[in-house]
């Protein structure tokens, strides 16, 4: 053999070698984990909306992403939903239903690893920026969730993004476009939005998404987990005034709304269930359908631009072939569908969330109807990662749907209020309150969920197979409580929170 030969043959051996020895390195592939806060089904990969602009979004999916077409949050308000998806455990189960209940407070919270400790216990360095967690007030400063966290960045600490006050709209405050009026003001209406006077770059968002970015330059000597939270679209809908240019206010479609709708859900009483909110009455009773319409447009195209921000930083690093991508909403948002505005209620348009996920070697968008909910995503992305199973969490892997889009899915997606329960599966969307009112929809046929099938006794079979699914039994949530601090977010994080969660002794 000549020696021209045997020196291809070394380097050959080498590279497969030191290829292999990289391999083993780093088995584990990174995460790269996307909250979204109040982001409902107006996003173009989940057609919600079809005025919806989101060009990352569809980016990000068609270069090759699982898109969840009927994903449910495990609560329909932003602190119960994150405890429930990064803890593991539903609100029935560990007492988490409000945003004044702290996770931290939970006996079975006390006694296991979240998820980004999870991952820091078997052997990854975890990071994150901005809202992962809920913000709560403590006895020592504030409880961000950096306590789950190796490294924990503040984006939001000393920045608010103020708002142009010559274009500001707030019920509260009585403005509309700028205009102060007494005959505005609406005190138990929650709704504000308006352009801000910061320049993209100088918003929160957008100093989370450049983070991530510097971040993926970085390198790791450990697979990373590394949570990027988004704010937007939650309240108040103040982003850069391009966003708002995107939408001519004039052609705007406000969602449809049945003035009868609220007519069919009764107690068992025979009394209605609910009645049009504060934030409903204040928009019809001023005319702003469309513009509220179009600033949470506008807040959702903004949230778009920084995600696609950290998801091209991505493609461009040198961790783009080895790391699992999830977009997720907290829950979604009313925008007058049931006559009302805001979240927490057990109907679609709170329970359903966007949901995407990228694992390696994906190339093209794969929609699916399973109803997977984000408490199944603690055990998924333990499966993925090839961590050991933790036997005792409330959600179930959906990685064989991630491998296989027709793999068979047995589960329901359950939402759980302090108030009640939402289950749907498939074309079927069961509630009830823990008063025992009822409601049944055919979301096939009845999308907007105009008309309650619960008296039809045609359809009681579906009803008693879909309540089985209902929790027997709530866990009451601790009464242990702090008041936010004045200024909470730009308050100390409080230090003294980390050191009671020893990863060696946590489940």
């Amino acid at each position: 053999m000549k020696n021209r030969e045997i020196t291809y043959i070394i380097c050959i051996c080498l590279l497969f070698l030191g290829g292999n020895g990289i391999a083993q390195k780093q088995k584990h592939p990174n995460i790269v984990f996307i909250a979204i806060d109040d982001i409902n089904d107006w996003v173009s990969p989940l057609s919600g909306n079809t005025q919806a602009i989101t060009p990352s979004m569809d980016k990000f999916t068609k270069n090759g992403a699982m898109v969840f077409k009927n994903a449910v949050c495990a609560a329909p308000i932003c602190g119960p939903s994150r405890s429930a998806l990064l803890s593991g455990f539903l609100p029935s189960t560990s007492g988490v239903y409000g945003n004044a209940h702290n996770m931290l407070y939970s006996e079975i919270v006390k006694e296991n690893a979240t998820l980004p400790e999870y991952f820091s216990k078997n052997g990854y360095y975890t990071l994150a920026n901005g809202k992962i967690f809920h913000k709560h007030g403590t006895a020592n400063g504030t409880d961000f969730g950096h306590w789950a966290f190796n490294e924990f960045a503040r984006a939001r600490r000393y920045n608010n993004d103020p708002v142009n006050k010559k274009k500001y709209t707030s019920s509260k405050a009585g403005i509309i476009n700028g205009v102060e009026n007494e005959n505005y003001k609406n005190k138990k209406a929650k709704l504000s939005w308006g352009p801000t006077t910061d320049a993209f770059e100088e918003t929160v968002d957008y100093k989370v998404a450049y983070w991530a970015k510097s971040q993926l330059k970085r390198s790791f000597d450990k697979p990373f987990f590394m949570g990027v939270g988004f704010i937007k679209p939650h309240l108040p809908w103040i982003v850069p005034q391009q966003f708002f240019d995107l939408y001519k206010l004039d052609e705007i479609v406000p969602p449809k709304v049945n003035s009868t709708d609220l007519d069919d859900i009764l107690t068992p009483e025979g009394k209605k269930a609910y009645k049009p909110t504060e934030e409903y009455k204040w928009i019809k009773k001023h005319g702003l359908e469309k513009d509220a319409t179009r600033a949470y447009l506008a807040s959702i195209s903004f949230v778009d631009a920084c995600l696609g921000i950290v998801i091209d930083a991505l493609e461009q690093s040198k961790y783009a072939n080895n790391t699992i991508v999830v977009v997720w909403g907290d829950h979604g948002w009313h925008l007058g569908e049931k006559q009302r505005y805001l979240k927490n209620t057990t109907w679609l348009e709170a329970v359903k969330t966007p949901l995407f996920v990228r694992i390696p070697g994906m190339k093209k968008a794969v929609v699916v109807d399973q109803n997977v909910s984000l408490i199944d995503l603690y055990p998924t992305l333990i499966e993925l990662s090839g961590l050991p199973e933790k036997e005792n969490l409330d959600g179930h892997s959906f990685s064989n749907i991630l491998k296989n889009p027709k793999a068979e899915w047995e589960y329901p997606g359950i939402t759980i209020t302090q108030d009640g329960t939402s289950v749907l599966k498939g074309k079927w969307h069961y509630m009830i309150t823990v008063d025992g009112t009822e409601q049944l929809y055919n979301i096939e046929k009845d999308p907007l969920e105009w008309e309650n099938l619960i008296t039809n006794k045609k359809y009681s079979h579906i009803v008693t197979d879909l309540k089985k699914w209902v929790p027997v039994k709530r866990k009451k949530s601790s009464k242990l409580r702090f008041k936010k601090m004045k200024n909470y977010v730009d308050a100390p994080a409080d230090p003294t929170i980390k050191p009671t969660r020893n990863l060696d002794e946590l489940n």
